[in-house]
């Protein structure tokens, strides 16, 4: 795990000089604290800082081929290069080194572009072929590692924050408007586009290309859907997917440094655990955070309960609300884009109590997004077989019902009201956000007159139409899934996954996040994993008899921070003179006498806290990417 960075003038005479790359590097040498390298040809530069997990002693990059005409920068873990360095040594290639790296040098090599077809791991990485004078630059299947580009008229950049590239000061920082009300409607920022101008997020599952001065992205690939082993037997597919998790995470605790697991009590967490002790003759170390507070979702005895069943050395750490304000600054900072992912706060905490002891950990990451864990699958399944039932009656029906819970302050009775009556399509924004979250239902009388028509264009539901397709019942769930794993996924969950354990220099591997996984998964019929209301049915009924039994029935809970409670009880008076200071109010988003009284209402309606967060991190992000310089870290770390 690394971060990576890089230049290339788009003029062939003009050069790329050491302090450049070095700018770029500063701000993200958290990602690689054991040493940096850089390597310059002309018109191209590259950088690395390099965090060691295999081959300590000969991995260090920029790495090259023999003759020094194919230079790479690469962030990730490649699962299979033991496998891929058999085939290519077999086809003539010669090693120096015993590092993934390598592997994906004579990939490209002897593959091409096509070299990533050939990958299993989760990856970013740049090569510079400098015979071809060529830049290539890959990222992984579901987008388990970041990485960020933009071009200029003289210049193309990348890098694995986004911050190693607005350290370039003739960068611009204008704030993508557009964007902006995007975060606000999914609580964060599906697709390309980052909240500046200019600079975008390569997609998951992706290559670019940069010769001549042109530009030419490819995708490589993308889930796909099929009904070819629908005959499968259920029994038979238990048994098949027990196979590959236990190959998977064997796969994924490959390292020369120690390895441990994040545990949050839930179903998932624990049974990468179990399967990471038996695929390993090393002591295993588990991890999990609880809060301070009366009334909180206590998750630590759960996790005690796995740590005990699969006889790990387990380590618990507790945050406070004091805790989670004080690292808001921070927070922002290290995921450069704005996400509502107050869990993420707590993640920083345990790997900063991880990082003591390992250099990687495992989680069970994934699996409600792969499987179908989430409440909302089901709810939607039963949503649609309602609609077909009332036919021509829905409409009438659901307006009624959104009517009701209105007035009667039911949120739930709302939402499925706004849903019955139209698309599904039109309501699945992603198990983020919803039709009656507060910026998709009134956003208007909240938002400032010419922000709002400036930004008219957005529709938070075409966008996820788009994605979803039609309505096709027995289609649904496939459609969902398909959505929050190119959405939700990518650019919520990994995006924090990745950032936070990277503040604190370690990496974070989530094993049912492997592509045959998530392909075999793809292939099953619906009801293998949603039937009658019980979710996640395949993969439960794999983790029988490893998972204890009362982890494995337990109601799903999430990740339960509570912040909620901080936001409008100890944090509120700090968060309302934030919203409402001079500084706030003149960046034109809002209208400050709605606001006012909407933040006096707020800690009255719990249903908005995510809102209040948003309306926090927006204003946090704004202070630390367009007022100040990002490239220095915030004093708390």
């Amino acid at each position: 795990m690394c971060g990576i960075a890089g230049k290339l003038m788009l003029h062939p005479e003009a050069r790329v000089e050491r302090p450049e790359i070095e700018r770029m590097l500063g701000p993200i040498s958290h990602r690689g604290p054991d040493g940096t390298g850089i390597h310059l040809d002309g018109c191209a530069g590259l950088g690395h800082c390099r965090l060691a997990i295999i081959d300590l002693s000969t991995g260090d990059q920029p790495m090259c081929n023999e003759d020094a005409s194919v230079w790479l920068v690469f962030n990730g873990e490649i699962y299979n290069y033991r496998d891929l360095r058999k085939v290519l040594i077999g086809k003539g290639h010669t090693f120096r080194s015993k590092s993934d790296t390598e592997v994906i040098i004579h990939a490209y090599e002897e593959f091409g572009d096509d070299c990533v077809s050939h990958l299993r791991g989760m990856f970013a990485f740049a090569i510079w072929d400098s015979k071809r004078r060529r830049l290539f630059v890959a990222r992984d299947r579901v987008g388990i590692k970041p990485l960020y580009y933009c071009q200029t008229k003289n210049a193309f950049y990348f890098g694995s924050e986004l911050k190693s590239i607005i350290a370039d000061e003739s960068i611009a920082r204008d704030v993508n408007l557009v964007a902006l009300r995007r975060f606000l409607s999914f609580n964060y920022l599906p697709g390309e586009e980052t909240m500046l101008k200019g600079i975008l997020k390569l997609s998951p599952g992706h290559t670019l290309s940069v010769a001549d001065g042109k530009v030419a992205i490819r995708r490589y690939w993308d889930l796909r859907f099929s009904r070819e082993r629908w005959s499968i037997r259920y029994e038979d597919a238990v048994e098949e997917l027990r196979e590959l998790l236990a190959s998977t995470v064997r796969d994924h605790m490959i390292a020369d440094v120690p390895v441990g697991v994040l545990l949050s009590g839930g179903v998932d967490s624990s049974a990468v655990l179990g399967y990471a002790v038996k695929g390993t003759d090393k002591q295993v170390a588990s991890f999990t955070v609880g809060f301070d507070g009366d009334q909180v979702v206590d998750e630590r005895p759960y996790a005690r309960m796995a740590a005990e069943r699969f006889g790990t050395k387990h380590f618990e750490t507790t945050i406070s609300a004091e805790d989670f304000w004080n690292f808001l600054p921070s927070y922002v900072w290290h995921m450069e884009e704005p996400v509502c992912e107050p869990p993420a706060v707590a993640l920083y905490y345990v790997s900063k109590l991880a990082r003591r002891h390992v250099k990687v950990l495992l989680s069970g990451e994934g699996g409600d997004e792969v499987f179908a864990g989430y409440p909302n699958y089901p709810n939607m399944l039963k949503l649609a077989r309602l609609r077909d039932a009332l036919g021509p009656l829905a409409r009438l029906v659901g307006g009624a019902a959104a009517w009701a819970g209105a007035a009667f302050g039911d949120v739930r009775v709302q939402r499925y009201g706004y849903a019955l009556g139209r698309s599904l399509g039109d309501h699945y924004f992603s198990r983020t956000s919803g039709p009656t979250a507060l910026f998709n239902r009134s956003a208007q009388p909240l938002l400032a007159r010419d922000f709002y028509e400036s930004t008219s264009e957005f529709s938070a539901s075409r966008e996820v139409k788009a994605l979803m397709g039609n309505d096709d019942g027995e289609l649904l769930l496939d459609q969902m899934l398909y959505v929050d794993t190119k959405t939700w996924l990518p650019d919520d969950l990994l995006i924090k996954a990745d950032k936070i354990t990277m503040a604190n220099s370690i990496e974070l591997r989530v094993p049912l996040l492997d592509h045959k996984v998530l392909e075999f998964a793809a292939s099953l019929p619906a009801d293998f994993k949603v039937r009658n209301g019980e979710t996640k049915r395949v993969l439960k009924s794999a983790f029988e008899g490893s998972v204890p039994e009362a982890i494995l029935n337990r109601r799903k809970v999430g990740f339960p921070v509570p912040y909620e409670g901080w936001l409008c009880n100890q944090l509120y008076d700090r968060v309302k003179s934030c919203l409402l200071s001079e500084k706030a109010v003149r960046r034109g988003y809002f209208d400050r006498a709605e606001l006012a009284k909407w933040l006096e209402e707020s800690p009255q309606r719990p249903a908005y806290s995510k809102e209040f967060f948003v309306l926090l991190v927006t204003e946090l992000w704004h202070q630390r990417f367009v007022d100040q310089s990002s490239s220095v870290k915030p004093g708390y770390v």
